[in-house]
């Protein structure tokens, strides 16, 4: 049976919204955009270019529409929050060609012959806006940093990449309990989570009792996106998929110390 376009692409959708929220700050105005790209699938499918694969294809499209557009975004219900405002302000300070390849690279996981396709740019474009990107990520200023994460090896390995970028680990958590008392004890600026924990528990019970506590960014790395990306609101800003890419922590850490954003889980 031959696929249809709308099954090539509904595979992709929660990771677009992913990227949209996570390059505009906002929920709103990434979904906005993404429906912008829908809409423009559907009133002309040719604009749709799969020689490449549908995701680079669908990514590719809603680039070329993503500098041009000028959308009446809708506000969220009770108005815009005093976090996505800051998010706003601080997209403002930010190169966006820089974002752009950071997040397409490490967070989506496009290889640069990929990523360069979809910003119509070279390798060696998509290469150097990289490496500058990392660069502004290690003048992040330095927080606290509370890791959940019942693997040891995996545990070890974030808490050398968050002090790598000049962060301090306060504690590695290992079941929610621990985590809950950890945030209470040092108030973390920063949370990296995974969902299952050593002795069953789970680390989004954890960061909801955290998140209703006080704010904070939350970064979850897990092999069980689909828990997360369920295509419903809320959903995490910030998701990095095991096996993870360093330069993927790196640059959602960026990202959230960058937009102060915390991720509410319902």
């Amino acid at each position: 049976m031959a696929t249809t376009l709308s099954q090539e692409i509904a595979p992709h959708l929660p990771y677009l919204r992913r990227y949209a929220r996570a390059l505009s700050g906002s929920q709103a105005s990434g979904d906005a955009h993404v429906v912008a790209c829908l809409e423009t699938i559907v009133a002309d499918p040719q604009s749709f270019d799969s020689s490449n694969g549908a995701r680079v294809g669908l990514y590719r499209l809603f680039h070329l529409l993503w500098a041009g557009l000028q959308l009446d975004v809708p506000v969220d219900a009770g108005g815009e929050s005093d976090v996505e405002r800051t998010a706003s302000e601080r997209l403002a300070a930010i190169s966006p060609e820089r974002r752009q390849v950071l997040l397409l690279t490490a967070l989506e996981g496009f290889k640069p012959r990929e990523a360069g396709i979809i910003t119509e740019r070279s390798e060696a474009e998509v290469a150097r806006l990289v490496d500058e990107a990392i660069a502004e990520i290690e003048q992040q200023t330095a927080t606290k940093v509370l890791i959940i994460e019942d693997e040891a090896l995996i545990s070890m390995d974030l808490a050398e990449i968050v002090e790598s970028l000049g962060h301090k680990v306060t504690t590695i958590a290992r079941t929610a309990s621990q985590a809950v008392q950890a945030a209470e004890a040092s108030q973390p600026g920063l949370v990296l989570a995974d969902i299952q924990l050593a002795d069953g528990s789970s680390g989004l019970d954890a960061v909801r009792d955290i998140l209703s506590r006080f704010e904070v960014p939350v970064i979850f790395i897990t092999s069980f996106p689909e828990r997360l990306l369920t295509g419903e609101r809320p959903e995490p800003t910030f998701l990095v998929t095991k096996p993870y890419d360093p330069n993927a922590v790196k640059a959602a850490l960026s990202q959230a110390l960058f937009l102060r954003t915390a991720t509410l889980v319902a």
